[in-house]
């Protein structure tokens, strides 16, 4: 048979063959409108790129840096060129294969008597994929291709979101270590002051000694945020993928500023935006394209092979001797104790599984986000209540000292406003630090950030 007849049936049986099985149809997801009744916008934080998020310069080089040298970014990239290359394995699949083969046989007999053959083939295969199992095969090649692809967009989310927080409990530590220095340095003070008044006869040894207890307290407490802050910085580095070194900040955090007002959106946009979700529903997807390849594999297949070569005695005669041939196979299952009709039973429970889990996943990126959004104006609310309380015992302490001087309150009042003062300005600056984590968590939450 000649070449253009094969390329003539193969045509037809691209046109003719049926793909049989379930097409995949998006479920129907009855989103709530909004995450709280009074509100309704549908703009949302996740249109706004990472970079002017994180207005930060020296943050944005962390986040850059973390991109370009993580681990875990750098697998899950690889990951996804890996079944890239399965997914075109899937869809070479549809097409026929060609291959050529050469030969070679030479015979010395005992009468001298010398028979070389040669050989040159040209062989082309092709399954007709008359019921669409090789269609199926390719489309679940590509969903889990997608799937890989939104899991590495889930680490590159993450990530981002990971150095930010880092980079703000540094910034945290890091303030909190300055705040009990400073308070360290004014305790000492306040020692000097107290052993002064107790030699020069005008107080009792007690208000030294809690003094100097107060001090001791105030000292105890900087190894262990040296060592967080050591951890931190340890963390953020290999979140870079770099040896740990000395991390700089930019500003403390009272000064980094994020918008007043947040901006989520509805919450169906959760299904477009959260690779968590989208990597569900590219698995549901390919469950169901599993379900179709397992139901195909109850009917027959047939099997088109074609030759095309040279055969001869002689070297020189190799291209004056055609011959071209097509055959054809039949396999069809007839008997296999159920074995697939078994086999499309497990992958529809597979395919429900998958369904169940995108149901569970989208329920649950609900409920991140709302969550989310409820502790930005949480942390909001009690990082404006920790100010005046910190401006509140600001002006208790200076009043105190005051009438400490003048003799109207006794030392013991000095050193419980100086608490108050010491336990407002680390409650404010752990307040700042985490309203500042949970605007990422709310970022991250809505899908942006990749």
């Amino acid at each position: 048979m000649k070449l253009n007849h094969i390329i003539f049936i193969f045509l037809i049986f691209m046109f003719i063959g049926c793909k049989i099985g379930k097409q995949y149809e998006s479920p129907e997801i009855n989103m709530p409108d909004t995450y709280q009744s009074n509100l309704s916008d549908t703009s949302t934080v996740a249109d706004i790129d990472w970079w002017e998020v994180y207005n930060d310069s020296l943050l944005v080089k962390y986040i850059n840096l973390a991109i370009e040298n993580n681990q875990d970014l750098k697998i899950a990239i690889s990951r996804v060129e890996e079944y890239r290359s399965l997914k075109r394995i899937s869809e070479s699949d549809l097409l026929p294969s060609i291959s050529i083969s050469g030969e070679r046989e030479h015979e010395v007999s005992s009468g001298s008597i010398n028979e070389t053959d040669n050989e040159l083939v040209a062989e082309l295969s092709w399954e007709l994929d008359l019921w669409g199992r090789l269609r199926w095969q390719r489309d679940a090649g590509i969903a889990d291709y997608m799937a890989t692809a939104e899991d590495k967009n889930a680490v590159y989310q993450s990530l981002i979101a990971n150095v930010a927080t880092t980079y703000f409990e540094l910034m945290a530590a890091k303030r909190e270590l300055d705040i009990i220095q400073q308070t360290a340095v004014s305790r000492e003070e306040g020692v000097k002051i107290a052993e002064l008044r107790y030699k020069g006869g005008l107080t009792s040894e007690t208000p030294l000694q809690q003094a100097e207890v107060e001090l001791a307290k105030t000292l105890t407490l900087v190894p262990e945020v040296k060592y967080t802050i050591r951890k931190k910085n340890n963390l953020l580095s290999t979140l870079m993928g770099q040896f740990p070194e000395n991390t700089l900040i930019s500003t403390y955090l009272l000064e980094h500023k994020l918008p007043d007002s947040v901006l989520v959106g509805i919450p169906s946009d959760l299904l477009s935006r959260r690779p968590d979700v989208r990597k569900a529903e590219q698995e549901v997807i390919s469950a169901n394209a599993k379900v179709g390849m397992a139901f195909t594999n109850m009917f027959p297949r047939i099997s088109l092979s074609a030759e095309y070569g040279y055969e001869s005695e002689a070297l020189s005669d190799l291209f004056s001797s055609p011959y071209n041939y097509l055959y054809g196979q039949l396999l069809s299952p007839i008997f296999n104790a159920g074995a697939n009709r078994a086999r499309h039973k497990a992958a529809k429970a597979v395919l429900e599984q998958k369904a169940l889990t995108y149901d569970k996943v989208v329920l649950k990126s609900f409920e991140e986000t709302s969550n989310a959004l409820g502790n930005v104006h949480r942390a909001k609310s009690v990082r404006n209540s920790l100010i005046k309380l910190e401006e509140s015992s600001r002006t208790y302490l200076k009043l105190a000292n005051l009438q400490h001087i003048n003799g109207v309150v006794s030392y013991i009042d000095v050193l419980d406003a100086q608490r108050l003062l010491f336990d407002a300005e680390i409650r404010l600056n752990n307040a700042i630090r985490d309203e500042k984590i949970s605007y990422v968590n709310l970022y991250k939450s809505l899908g942006g950030g990749w």
